[in-house]
């Protein structure tokens, strides 16, 4: 304790991001709240502590960007007691321009004051970052700074800061006072029930006795994926398609056209800027033209009348950049439709329209190094794609994903799940068509006839290093598994066809598939080889 600077006063802080279940608008928010409670400590003495809370933010996003130049800050006008300071940022990049803001709430008791900027470092005027701790170290507050409203744009090769301070006196008789910062990128945000809420929802579960203990905490922590570092959510418009990916396919000269004869023709060469020219106008056309049919853009599927919730994104893993990646929101998908299920709609909706995607254009896979279709049609994508998203899909190149066994099962049971959880009859009978197309696809597969699927002798399926062949214990449990689930959708749409021809080819692939169980187990899969006795843990999809 003689380490710290006054051993009596306890300051606790508490951070809050609103994920809170089935409130879109407030969890949409790019916030986070900050709440600093401070006390002194009973039996410490009768003496008050001026205490003052400092809050910094560099107008930065990483990277280059920082010391790119042109950056301003702003005092914002003051609202509901909550000081502010706008941080206007320009990427270095040529991506679009953002806006930080950081904030305190004043109070009764609580007194807030603003550094609208300071340098942290180069040649930009204005205070230095030594200034304004001094500042705070003898005054308590920026009240005596002489700054201006809004900052001159920052040097190229400078970093600038802004700074906000809270300033209480706390009592000794150990009453807390509370304090309230705020990191976001927007306004006008009421935060003081989401903790209530958070708490609300949550509670039921960490009070569940009949759960282990580290059971509850796992399943919260492991939500972060939903709103930490790699996330997107639209707002529902159409994507754009990046100018980088059509330029990369559209705008390069055939030099097989240009032969000794055109480069000793001038008429021919007049030809080539002619090309050109239009080649740069096919790419503007395809910027600006209206949402092609030819991708994952699942609003398209919206019936009059549904809601656009906007499209949701997030990253398989901060190793792993792919979004979407479909093979594992197989199992995370569980969290979406229960907490969120009008975004877990949108997700399959994404789907669903990339099954009906067919892109011909080549990628090179690393298992062999040879070309393949980035997506064929009526094949469920492993994931919306990284650079341009629901436009080029397949970012995962390791194998051929057209010949994956379990996405498109994993893509038909997730729907007919996905319409049992929310009753929604008019997203079934928006992405049946799909469904259909996705199980049609899987017949390729079923090489004797015997309605059951076979694995080709490579991973073919979400464990990547795990080769299989023939009937499999995981690729054919989730066939099965989808025949039963296309057959109830059928059912649920009308389809009395499709219901009965599905059900058929259930009975007629169960058979096949029970020819796995051992006696105490389903083989890993009928091949004969080394590794086909073995146990898979996950060989009948768990929850599923």
């Amino acid at each position: 304790m003689s380490s710290e600077p006054d051993p009596a006063l306890k300051i606790v802080c508490s951070q809050i991001s609103p994920i809170i279940p089935h409130n879109y608008k407030e969890s949409s928010f790019p916030v986070s709240v900050f709440t600093f409670t401070a006390r002194m400590l009973y039996n410490s003495g009768s003496t008050a502590a001026n205490t003052t809370l400092l809050f910094t933010w560099a107008n930065s996003i990483g990277g280059l960007s920082e010391f790119s130049g042109q950056h301003v800050n702003s005092r914002a006008k003051v609202k509901d007691g909550v000081h502010s300071v706008l941080l206007h940022h320009k990427t270095a990049t040529g991506k679009s321009p953002l806006t930080f803001a950081i904030a305190a709430e004043q109070t009764d008791g609580v007194h807030v004051s603003e550094c609208p900027c300071f340098v942290i470092s180069g040649d930009s005027k204005g205070i230095s970052a030594k200034d304004m701790w001094n500042e705070i170290k003898q005054h308590g507050s920026f009240d005596g700074l002489n700054s201006a409203e809004t900052s001159l744009p920052s040097e190229q090769g400078s970093s600038i800061g802004a700074a906000i301070a809270a300033s209480v006196t706390v009592p000794p008789d150990g009453s807390p006072y509370i304090l309230y910062f705020y990191f976001f990128c927007l306004s006008n945000i009421e935060h003081h029930n989401w903790e209530s809420q958070i708490e609300a929802w949550q509670r039921p579960i960490l009070e569940d006795k009949r759960l282990p203990e580290w059971y509850p905490v796992t399943l919260f922590n492991e939500l972060y994926y939903l709103n930490s570092g790699g996330t997107i959510w639209t707002d529902g418009s159409p994507p754009m398609h990046s100018l980088v990916s059509i330029g990369g396919r559209k705008f390069s000269l055939d030099k097989s056209l240009l032969g000794v004869k055109n480069v000793i023709d001038a008429p021919q060469q007049n030809d080539t800027a002619v090309d050109i020219v239009g080649r740069m106008t096919t790419i503007l056309e395809q910027i600006h033209m209206p949402m092609a049919s030819n991708s994952a853009f699942g609003p398209n599927l919206l019936q009059e009348g549904e809601e656009n919730i906007g499209q949701f994104l997030y990253l398989e893993g901060v190793e792993y950049h792919m979004w979407n990646t479909y093979d594992v929101h197989f199992y995370s998908s569980f969290a979406l439709v229960m907490l969120f299920p009008k975004l877990e709609l949108s997700i399959q909706r994404d789907f669903a329209a990339a099954v009906m995607m067919h892109d011909p254009s080549k990628m090179s896979v690393l298992c062999n190094g040879q070309l393949v279709q980035r997506k064929v049609l009526g094949a469920v994508p492993h994931d919306i794609g990284i650079h341009d998203p629901w436009f080029e899909v397949n970012a995962y190149n390791i194998y051929n994903t057209d010949r994956c066994k379990d996405l498109n099962p994993k893509f038909v049971l997730q729907v007919y799940r996905d319409v049992v959880a929310t009753g929604d009859k008019k997203f079934a009978e928006a992405v049946w068509p799909s469904v259909y197309v996705a199980m049609a696809y899987m017949e390729q597969f079923d090489r004797d006839g015997d309605g059951m699927i076979e694995n080709e002798g490579f991973p073919d399926q979400t464990y990547d290093t795990w080769s299989v062949t023939g009937v499999s214990a995981y690729c054919g449990g989730l066939w099965l598994a989808a025949l039963q689930a296309a057959s109830a959708l059928a059912r649920e749409v009308g389809d009395k066809g499709s219901e009965d021809y599905f059900w058929y080819k259930f009975q007629k692939a169960k058979v096949v598939y029970e020819k796995l169980w051992n006696g105490s187990y389903f083989n890993y899969d009928n091949s004969g080889q080394s590794a086909s006795a073995s146990i898979q843990a996950d060989q009948l999809a768990g929850q599923w």
